[in-house]
């Protein structure tokens, strides 16, 4: 697992290809794109939760 002085070599390499200012932009976007596939995540198993539910009423499938 990494370590602090790992995690700061790190921070320090993000910085010097990004820079500061695009750095904001970089992780506005990336909590963005978090919430889209929580979201997406959310309504798929919303979804499979629906198709499993047997309707009221239906007939059992012969076999």
């Amino acid at each position: 697992m990494s370590g602090g002085p790992e995690l700061w070599i790190i921070v320090a390499l993000v910085v010097v290809l990004f820079g500061g200012s695009r750095l904001p932009k970089i992780a506005r976007n990336l909590g963005r794109a978090q919430g889209e596939l929580k979201k997406g995540l959310a309504e798929g198993n919303a979804d499979v939760k629906n198709e499993s539910k047997p309707e009221s009423g239906s007939t059992p499938p012969s076999a």
